[in-house]
């Protein structure tokens, strides 16, 4: 298995479209503030938040199962406990990499579920800080 370093790195490369799961649109959190770097980077950045119709010029879906299109990555900013549920839609959606932003931590069920799915697992780990260290972005 790959240095966590690599994973990220190759995980990120491969990337192309991240769905986020509870992308605000508020430009002031952290979720609308990362969504809109992961956008200047060149990823589709797919919303989902059951609250609003469009964020960042982007349609917005209720939940994972509504997004029409293929799904690379899922970015989460939900508590903690939200985690398995999102894992879960993951898993049904066929996405390969479920990954939670710092302060969001994955419990032993959604790990399980993850590994015995062959889904990949990134926890605790702000994606647009590890881009920019990965890709040496300021």
């Amino acid at each position: 298995m790959p240095d966590k370093t690599t994973q990220k790195k190759a995980i990120l490369d491969q990337a192309k479209v991240i769905a986020v799961v509870g992308l605000s649109d508020k430009p002031d959190r952290a979720s609308n503030r990362v969504s809109r770097y992961l956008q200047q980077q060149g990823y589709k950045v797919v919303p989902v938040n059951p609250n609003l119709t469009e964020v960042l010029g982007e349609k917005c879906y209720p939940d994972l199962q509504s997004i029409p299109v293929a799904i690379d990555l899922v970015d989460v900013f939900r508590r903690s406990e939200e985690v398995y549920d999102i894992v879960k839609a993951a898993q049904e959606k066929g996405v390969p990499v479920v990954w939670t932003q710092l302060g969001v931590h994955c419990n032993e069920e959604s790990q399980q579920l993850a590994q015995e799915n062959h889904m990949t697992l990134i926890e605790n780990a702000c994606i647009m800080v590890e881009h920019r260290n990965l890709f040496n972005k300021s």
